[in-house]
């Protein structure tokens, strides 16, 4: 679904990203040039250590670069503030991570809720589109259930339905299937390609390069550098 007739809607520009351990200065990303366009289903792929977390902090705007630039849809993070930041990535980006992280005593909707109560667009009603995303994910059966009564692959499911609650432009998935069985991965990765032909853009972390066949187009990070 890649389209570069249109403006990237990420671009990171010679960013590089480091950490200080006294006077010493760890140097974990280098220089990256990447640009990720509207309806792209992009993996990154890298061995553990080669900074991959990092470069996934910097994409979805949770920490901002000691250089260079992370333009998210035309805005340069280094250039808005705290607050304009965290509205951007809330309404912009959807995450969904490797262990759920959904909050044990919620139901599944009211987990796909959450991000409602931080930031929503005005054309949102909140409690209709949890209804309709937890039919999406199939779980209309499930929506009072709490996340200890689900399956691991029935959590990532109410995870992946809290990531659309906003209606946001880049899904971020950082190793989704990685505490998953191979069929129920399978059912997961299958979720995000129905996304992706919708032209949602889907940019992906993962060391599974039957994963990364998913994808349009796959990326190498080793050593904080993209090869």
């Amino acid at each position: 679904m890649l389209s570069e007739d249109e403006n990237p809607i990420i671009e990171l520009k010679d960013l590089c990203k480091s950490y200080w351990a006294g006077n010493m200065e760890i140097k974990i990303l280098k220089n990256i040039n990447m640009k990720v366009y509207p309806g792209e289903f992009l993996a990154i792929m890298g061995p553990s250590g080669s900074g991959k977390s990092t470069l996934m902090n910097m994409i979805g705007c949770l920490d901002r670069p000691t250089c260079g630039q992370v333009i998210l849809m035309g805005q340069d993070i280094n250039k808005i503030t705290d607050s304009e930041l965290a509205r951007l990535r809330g309404l912009e980006i959807g995450f969904v991570f490797q262990n759920f992280n959904l909050v044990p005593r919620l139901s599944a909707t009211q987990n796909i809720l959450l991000p409602t109560y931080a930031n929503t667009k005005n054309s949102i009603e909140p409690n209709k589109r949890a209804n309709e995303l937890i039919k999406l994910v199939g779980l209309a059966d499930r929506s009072n259930n709490r996340p200890s009564q689900l399956s691991g692959g029935q959590q990532q499911r109410v995870a992946i339905a809290r990531a659309l609650i906003n209606d946001p432009s880049i899904i971020l998935a950082d190793e989704p299937t990685g505490n998953l069985d191979s069929k129920t991965g399978s059912e997961i990765m299958g979720i995000f390609k129905d996304l992706n032909k919708k032209r949602r853009t889907i940019i992906m972390i993962t060391h599974d390069h039957s994963l990364a066949s998913y994808a349009d187009r796959v990326v190498y990070l080793k050593d904080g550098v993209l090869t």
